[in-house]
């Protein structure tokens, strides 16, 4: 497999970074994670921009842009023979001194991994699993798509099958904030829920798009703090992940849902198939 790595494309045995790199000896570093359709990285724009928000506080300078990707994300596909991918898109701070740095980052590494998709379909239902691990608070303002990712594997750890299964954080004051990789969704009296930014949670890519999708719609929703409570009254439950998209849930505990059957999971995932063919940019 092929990956490309500050200016070169390279096998991944031949792929490095220096051990002084701060993203390795201080988790300082951020990433993004997409797939393409049709050899194009859907909502690719969202992707860059919430990257740019993480790397400004994370005080690390680097110059990525969509077209810089598009291009890069072409040539990966044809080096790896692959007519689509999962990507991931890294921004490692960079070669520093052995002690904390304060000064801005100017020479990071910057990374385009990818692999091939998941085998996996998008009516795959998954089992909601209550997680005794809490969900840590954000080390900033803001949770960010950052090397720190020890809370959601604690918590994958608690799961027995992780195929099909996908656990629920809940926060220290008992609120439902979002799963190990994915945010939730529950619909209930002909109106969408979701966990607000407040609880800590990633402001998700695909979770972003359901909700401007539903308002688009005419689909009412609401975000804010919810208990446990709140699922087991639910209708439909459904997670939302820029890999595995929009994923239907059939039960959490003894509560049965319709998953992949469900009303409000059939109109969301058609329209976010038709928008995979038809749209190649942002909303």
């Amino acid at each position: 497999m092929y990956i490309y790595i500050n200016g070169q494309v390279l096998s991944k045995e031949d792929a490095a970074i220096s051990p002084y790199d701060h993203g390795f000896m201080y988790g300082l570093g951020a990433f993004e994670t997409f797939r393409t359709y049709n050899g194009f990285p859907f909502l690719i724009d969202e992707h860059i921009e919430r990257l740019h928000e993480a790397l400004n506080e994370l005080n690390i300078s680097a110059a990525i842009d969509s077209d810089h990707i598009l291009e890069m994300v072409k040539i990966l596909l044809e080096k790896n023979e692959l007519k689509d991918a999962y990507f991931r898109l890294n921004v490692s701070a960079g070669v520093g001194d052995i002690g904390l740095q304060t000064d801005p980052y100017e020479s990071p590494a910057v990374i385009l991994f990818t692999k091939p998709l998941p085998q996996t379909r998008s009516d795959s239902e998954k089992e909601l699993v209550p997680l005794n691990t809490v969900r840590n608070t954000p080390e900033g303002e803001r949770r960010l798509k950052s090397h720190h990712y020890l809370n959601s594997i604690l918590g994958k750890r608690e799961l027995k099958n992780a195929l099909k299964q996908e656990g629920v954080f809940l926060t220290k004051e008992g609120y439902i904030s979002e799963g190990t990789v994915s945010n939730l969704f529950w619909y209930k009296g002909r109106k969408l829920f979701t966990p607000g930014l407040s609880t800590g949670i990633l402001n998700g890519i695909t979770r972003k798009w359901v909700l401007k999708a539903s308002e688009k719609r005419n689909i009412p929703f609401e975000t804010g703090n919810y208990k446990i409570k709140e699922l087991l009254d639910a209708d439909e439950v459904f997670l939302t992940n820029s890999i595995q998209e929009l994923v239907p849930v059939n039960r959490f505990e003894e509560k049965k849902y319709p998953g992949a059957e469900g009303e409000l999971f059939q109109k969301l995932i058609a329209m976010y198939s038709e928008d995979t063919k038809n749209r190649r940019r942002s909303i």
